[in-house]
């Protein structure tokens, strides 16, 4: 806890949906109040996200950088000027980078508040060199340049977009960080293994694939394992899948033919048979 402040508040910038903690004794802000901060990438002006909230409450084990102040009218009127020059200057690098013929997709070019540097994000699928264009930007934007390359999740974040379920991506919304999403996950889920239809815009397996593996983990607890046995009038039947939402299990015999039992149903026919986990029964 950081006893410098008495407050901190959440503030959003231009390029980013995720609110940013900064401290603060100030406990008036609203929201969308313009404030002026230092960040990593130098001075910036943002938006207050989240009203001021007490510092006892504050959990995290970053360090808060303060609130420089209140944006003024001038502040607020470099900052449009600097979004309408950070355009020019985006028009600027694709034109060299498209002399250099280098594999770059710019996202934004962001000039800091005092504009004593500018901030080119882009993305790419490879490792550029842009020593070259560093140099020609550098002559022609006269300040300091840095460029920020970022992987397909964060650019999708960035864009923004509408997911397969018909709402804004979680990237774009609420999602602070990325868990890495592995496609043992959909198998866990039983779901098939098509990675067009399990991937989302930026191109990698869909973040939500996470929202419900650790219940259908539990779930599954509750299920005969594949390949498990039964008998079922005087037949030998295999179970060969389950589905945890519609709480039933698909079973076959030697023949082919299917059997589908309820969870219930099957958990019944157990206890009567008396079977072991194997499912062989111990009646004679």
């Amino acid at each position: 806890m950081d006893n410098k402040f008495t407050h901190y508040v959440g503030v959003k910038f231009t390029h980013s949906s995720r609110s940013y903690f900064f401290g603060t004794n100030d406990a008036d802000f609203k929201i969308n109040d313009p404030v002026v901060v230092d960040t990593i990438y130098g001075r910036e002006l943002g938006l207050v996200s989240i009203l001021p909230q007490s510092i006892e409450t504050y959990s995290s084990s970053l360090d808060l950088a303060p609130i420089q102040r209140r944006a003024t009218d001038k502040d607020v009127y470099f900052y449009q000027e600097n979004l309408k020059d950070s355009k020019d200057a985006a028009n600027i690098f694709i034109e060299e980078q498209n002399k250099l013929n280098l594999n770059m997709h710019l996202i934004y070019a962001d000039y800091t508040l005092d504009k004593a540097k500018i901030t080119f994000t882009y993305a790419s699928d490879e490792r550029v060199d842009f020593r070259e264009l560093l140099k020609v930007l550098a002559a022609r934007l006269r300040t300091r340049i840095e460029l920020r390359q970022i992987g397909p999740r964060d650019k999708a974040r960035l864009i923004g977009g509408i997911g397969i379920c018909g709402l804004p991506l979680c990237c774009s919304t609420f999602l602070n960080e990325f868990d890495g999403i592995s496609i043992n996950r959909a198998k866990n889920q039983m779901l098939a293994i098509n990675i067009p239809k399990l991937s989302g815009q930026c191109g990698k397996l869909v973040c939500c694939l996470k929202y419900e593996d650790d219940t259908y983990t539990d779930l599954k607890k509750m299920y005969p394992e594949i390949g498990e046995e039964i008998i079922y009038n005087k037949q030998l039947y295999k179970v060969i899948s389950y589905n945890v939402i519609s709480k039933q299990i698909t079973f076959a015999n030697e023949e082919n033919d299917s059997l589908i039992l309820s969870l219930d149903d099957f958990n019944n026919l157990k206890h009567k048979k008396g079977m072991s986990k194997k499912g062989n029964d111990k009646k004679k």
